[in-house]
């Protein structure tokens, strides 16, 4: 079966570089893009994309009106990706969504609607199956090791901070760790700020520097001992093989699914 897809986002570094792996993908097929310009103009008119006859909206419900498709990946900013994805299922249109800094409000409403129309959506904070298993290998160790910091660093111009993947980590943690404030009771910061976000006692650290591209570590400590678990993208390349099953798993989804994790064996 040939599956039908619709990309937002086709001139951004990951949007190209999914565009790419549609198309070596025997069973996939790139039916249209939505871009906040270029709209009316085939793919191969645009300076800088693949020479191919895709057809480019910027608006997203005349895309999904007008094209028939399958699925839909967002690799947009987060105020896009929310509207694009709501209305990708109003549409019948399976979303597949890693644009990171969605609220847990805008989760919640898609999960509702995606109830309500039966129809699958998958939304991963991270595509890395590297970083996933780092997450789930982070959840593990929490259990026996409450003291633990976050540090995730990114290029700069990454616009959310602390990263999608930060959070859904520091929540797949506290699943299995002890409740605990961390660090001296009576501990203040010299320079506000210096000792990064705090999320149910853990502390998030946020780097941004240009010539990163994803990296994250989890920093235990305990008695005369720490444990660090990393993961590093070195090129957007390391997301592909995760949006590729994805794209694959949300066709047999009726429902929402927040994490990759959820959808791996």
């Amino acid at each position: 079966m040939t599956i039908k897809i619709i990309i937002a986002g086709p001139r951004g570094k990951m949007g190209s570089e999914a565009i790419h792996m549609v198309e070596n993908e025997a069973s996939f097929n790139l039916v249209a893009c939505v871009d906040r310009i270029n709209g009316g103009s085939q793919m191969k008119d645009v300076e800088g994309l693949p020479n191919l006859d895709v057809p480019i909206f910027e608006d997203a419900v005349a895309c999904f009106g007008q094209v028939q498709a399958d699925v839909f990946i967002d690799l947009t900013v987060p105020g896009a990706a929310f509207e694009h994805t709501k209305q990708a299922l109003n549409h019948n249109i399976r979303p597949v969504v890693g644009t990171s800094g969605l609220s847990n409000e805008q989760i919640e409403v898609l999960t509702q609607i995606a109830q309500e129309v039966k129809t699958g959506c998958l939304i991963a904070p991270n595509f890395a199956v590297g970083a996933v298993l780092m997450m789930q290998f982070a959840k593990m160790a929490a259990k026996h090791f409450p003291d633990v910091e976050i540090i995730e660093k990114h290029h700069d111009q990454k616009l959310d901070a602390p990263s999608g993947s930060a959070i859904k980590t520091a929540q797949l943690i506290a699943e299995t760790r002890r409740a605990k404030q961390q660090g001296h009771p009576e501990e203040t910061e010299t320079i506000s700020g210096a000792r990064g976000a705090e999320m149910d006692g853990m502390r998030i650290h946020s780097v941004r520097l240009p010539g990163l591209v994803a990296h994250q570590e989890v920093m235990f400590g305990g008695s005369g001992q720490t444990l660090t678990i990393k993961h590093d993208s070195y090129n957007r390349g390391s997301f592909m093989a995760g949006i590729k099953f994805a794209v694959n798993q949300v066709m047999n989804l009726d429902e929402l699914v927040y994490g990759l994790e959820n959808i791996l064996e």
